[in-house]
């Protein structure tokens, strides 16, 4: 069991070492100055967040735009642009933290790229501007009077250093600050990433669900299911090939999958669901060693340590099944797909269950007749029939 023992340690060591520490997703945040909100969005860049509370009979929307892991010389500014998807035009909410430690937070209209986010009035009523600064996290808080019958609206949000004089510096023009644009309905929550990382984003997102739907969420499944053949003899070692054919080829798409998220986390900057990264690292973990112990390290039918390979096997097998369902349903939340495809998804697993279910069933009945046509024979067997 020391090798095993081992294995273990070292993946879970691994798993350790190479879990990022990220911001927190948006609904799990509490404003310090405990403010709730019905709707948030966890921003695709910059690390940020939008908040909000949408008042349909005024027409008004209390917003909170949040920053993780602002420094302490810098600004950040939150936007809605009513003519267009761009910077020109947009009606900025700005805040930046001054010398003397204290906060300023107001309106800038953006009326040319050399902005300097000179203080104005905006082309909308905009009441009880504000700014905060707690652990890294800078937010600023307003109410906008939509215009009648808005909710979708084109919005966009930067940051950028603060000067010694404490004049605000250009934003910088990585390719996350040239991307932080997108249109968002303050009414259904839906929010629309547009710009040059709309499509690659998105893309991989849905490249990244779909593999391991697939492998992680039925593919593995539908392995196991095939490990219930067992009890079946006359498919003598059918079962064996089908369940190890199942499982490599989910073992390999997961893979993939597990390497599309990896690139996800390492080349599109803003919030990444730690939770969710965590468990398919376990899940990878986990089916690492299920595979590197099945092929190295099974011991032959009739071993004294046969019997722990298998309570291994099974728990490790059993235990990857319920976190991989897990994390795919919760990958459907974290998409904000259509509820109709996780709908689907609980669907398969329980028509999965149901069959694995009946096979159990049918292999009891079918074990039971044979113990008991086997003990009856035996009974018949006088002793004058024995040969001598």
């Amino acid at each position: 069991m020391a090798p095993i023992q081992n294995l273990l340690l070292f993946l879970t060591l691994f798993s350790m070492m190479i879990v990022p520490i990220t911001p927190q997703p948006c609904t799990s945040y509490t404003f310090p100055n405990q403010a709730t909100f019905a709707t948030c969005k966890d921003l695709p860049v910059l690390e940020s967040s939008l908040h909000w509370n949408y008042h349909p009979s005024s027409g008004t929307v209390d917003v909170a735009f949040k920053k993780a892991n602002a420094k302490d010389s810098s600004w950040i500014a939150w936007a809605i642009n009513p003519t267009s998807k761009g910077m020109v035009g947009s009606q900025a909410l700005v805040a930046f933290r001054k010398s003397d430690g204290s906060f300023k937070a107001y309106t800038s209209p953006i009326t040319s790229y050399a902005t300097l986010l000179q203080e104005g009035n905006l082309s909308f009523p905009v009441h009880s501007v504000s700014a905060t600064y707690t652990n890294g996290h800078m937010i600023i808080f307003a109410r906008l009077q939509l215009p009648a019958n808005t909710t979708l609206v084109n919005h966009l949000w930067q940051e950028g250093l603060v000067s010694d004089d404490g004049t605000l510096k250009p934003h910088s023009m990585s390719r996350s600050n040239l991307q932080s644009y997108g249109t968002l309905d303050f009414e259904s929550g839906k929010v629309l990433e547009t710009g040059g990382k709309r499509n690659s984003r998105t893309t991989s997102r849905y490249v990244h669900g779909i593999l391991n739907t697939i492998s992680w969420g039925i593919l593995m499944p539908i392995g196991v299911i095939f490990a219930h053949l067992k009890a079946f003899n006359g498919l003598g070692t059918s079962w064996f090939h089908l369940h190890r054919a199942c499982q490599s080829l989910a073992f390999l798409i997961g893979i993939a999958g597990f390497g599309t998220g990896l690139y996800m986390g390492n080349h599109h900057n803003g919030v990444h669901h730690a939770p969710h990264r965590c468990i398919g690292i376990t899940l990878m973990c986990l089916a690492s060693a299920q595979v590197c112990v099945a092929i190295f390290l099974r011991p032959k039918k009739d071993h004294k340590y046969r019997r722990f390979w298998n309570i291994f096997h099974y728990l490790v097998g059993y235990t990857t099944i319920v976190l991989a369902i897990f994390n795919v349903c919760n990958g459907f939340d974290i998409l904000d797909a259509h509820k109709i495809w996780k709908k689907i998804y609980i669907g398969i697993i329980i028509f999965l269950v149901v069959v694995a279910s009946v096979m159990n069933v049918i292999a009891f009945i079918f074990i039971r007749k044979k113990r008991t046509r086997n003990s009856q024979e035996r009974v018949h067997i006088s002793p004058h029939d024995q040969l001598p």
